[in-house]
Formats: C-alpha cells, sequence, structure tokens
C-alpha cells in the first residue's frame, strides 16, 4: 500500500493507493501548529480504521508526500523519520525527478502541488492541457503537448473572497457555498451566490480560453482539468472544463514515488 500525502494551505488530502487503484482518502485541516508526534497519532488513528491494514497502518509500504506549508513538510519529514523509518519515503523538493521540465524564470517558485498536478493531468489527458485547482487559490497550470509546466496564474480563492466580502462588505455576511435559485438573486445571499458561483465559472472559463490560445494553434486541442476541494461547485457552469480529477495531486504523488523508488525498495 503506498500512502500519498498532499499538504494544502487549508486542508491536507490523503490517499491510500494499492497498485493504480485509490482504495481509501481523507481530508484533514491543515495546523501548521501540529508536531511530528501529532501528525503521527492522526495518521495512525485514520488508517487503524482501514480493514486493509494494521492497527497502526502496518501494512503501508511506501509514502509520497508534498507541502505547500513549509513548517507541515519539515514535521512530516520527522514522521517519516521517527514512525516510518523502515518505510521508503518521497518528500516533493528540489531535487526529486518529476519528469516535468519547468520552464518559467524562478522553477523554485513553482509550487510542488502545481507541478505534482501537471505530471497527473499529462499521464491521465496527455498534453496540451490545463489543471485549474479550486483550492485556498485558484491556480491555472499550462502544460505543453510535450509535458512541458510553461507557467499559470493565481487568482484568489472562492472561500477567501467569501471571507472577505463578509468582513469589508458592511450589510453583508459569511454565506453557504451553494448554487442559488437563479442568477438575478431575490435576496442578499442569494445575490452573494450568484455573483461567487458564476464569477468563479466565468473566471475559469475565461483565464483557460485566453491560455488556450496561447498553448496551442488550435485551442480545441487543449484539454482543462478540474481539481480541488471547490471544484464541484463550479463543474456544472463552467462550460470549458473537459474533466474533473479529484484526486489529481494524489495520482501525481503515486506517479512521483514510481519515479524515484526503485519497484525493490518499494516491495521490500
Amino acid at each position: 500500500m503506498l500512502l500519498t500525502i498532499d499538504v494544502g494551505n487549508t486542508h491536507t488530502v490523503l490517499g491510500l493507493f494499492d497498485g493504480e487503484e485509490i482504495v481509501e482518502h481523507w481530508r484533514i485541516s491543515t495546523d501548521p501548529r501540529r508536531t511530528a508526534d501529532e501528525l503521527a497519532v492522526l495518521l495512525q488513528g485514520l488508517m487503524g480504521m482501514h480493514p486493509l491494514l494494521g492497527d497502526l497502518g502496518d501494512g503501508i509500504d511506501g509514502i509520497s508526500i508534498c507541502s505547500t506549508v513549509p513548517s507541515v513538510l519539515h514535521e512530516m519529514r520527522e514522521v517519516t523519520r521517527r514512525y516510518y523509518g523502515d518505510v521508503p519515503s518521497i518528500l516533493v523538493e528540489p531535487g526529486v525527478k518529476t519528469g516535468v521540465p519547468i520552464l518559467v524564470d524562478h522553477p523554485k517558485e513553482v509550487g510542488s502541488d502545481r507541478i505534482i498536478n501537471s505530471l497527473a493531468a499529462v499521464h491521465l489527458y496527455g498534453g496540451p492541457c490545463i489543471v485549474v485547482d479550486f483550492g485556498t487559490a485558484t491556480t491555472f497550470d499550462a502544460v505543453t503537448a510535450r509535458g512541458e509546466y510553461v507557467g499559470g496564474a493565481i487568482a484568489p480563492g472562492i472561500e477567501i473572497s467569501v471571507d472577505a466580502l463578509g468582513m469589508r462588505g458592511a450589510q453583508l455576511r459569511k454565506i453557504e457555498l451553494a448554487r442559488p435559485r437563479s442568477v438575478i438573486g431575490k435576496n442578499t445571499i442569494e445575490a452573494m451566490q450568484s455573483g461567487i458561483l458564476y464569477g468563479f465559472a466565468g473566471q475559469a472559463d475565461g483565464i483557460a480560453e485566453r491560455m488556450a490560445r496561447e498553448l496551442a494553434d488550435d485551442p480545441d486541442d487543449v484539454t482543462v482539468i478540474a481539481t480541488g476541494g471547490l471544484a464541484p461547485l463550479v463543474l456544472g457552469e463552467a462550460s470549458l472544463i473537459d474533466a474533473h480529477e479529484p484526486w489529481l495531486t494524489l495520482i501525481g504523488l503515486r506517479l512521483v514515488y514510481e519515479r524515484n523508488v526503485p519497484p525493490a525498495a518499494s516491495s521490500g
């Protein structure tokens, strides 16, 4: 069993792979204050409930981790050292082989999750492609037909925008992220829901369309893949999204693990 861990700014997503199949997944809050010991207890508690694993996750024979939060990456490194020292592990950072050429001005500034997403997108759908990740930020990543990461765009995420609107608007408040009865809201809550839902769907379509024109001679050749925890909210409204892959980052972590750990080490 391979344990994959995607540490995001707001949530941490864990996936358990049996070969190429993801057989279990969990989502927990990301807390930069958690120590390695606390993380280990949390991981072992989740995995101990799975029927394919032992009480302490004894069936884990590989671990692959990426993190956008440096302090959590440090603690995860300690978790693998102290509690899974005999298990081959990969922490995605400079020097780890991804097979994705990064053709931007400052490659080290690109988040590891964006490179992992690009790798998985090309593996699943081929290039050229655009990955739209609806997370804490909404990110757009462009990948060529040759699998090269050539840049992207970063916009405030849906929840960030909702929070900011509620804080800065004197008569506005935080709302449930849900589809309103109609685009023309009949009350303040529905008006805010309409602005958020259709505004972000329009943003996804607008940026993806412009990127596709720069990425390929025929924009129709570009596949647009949505991922991230908030992707389901806009899927039905963003017309340019071709595919939804909720476990894109986890799949990418599996691919990176396979590229960096010899099969003999993983199985032994």
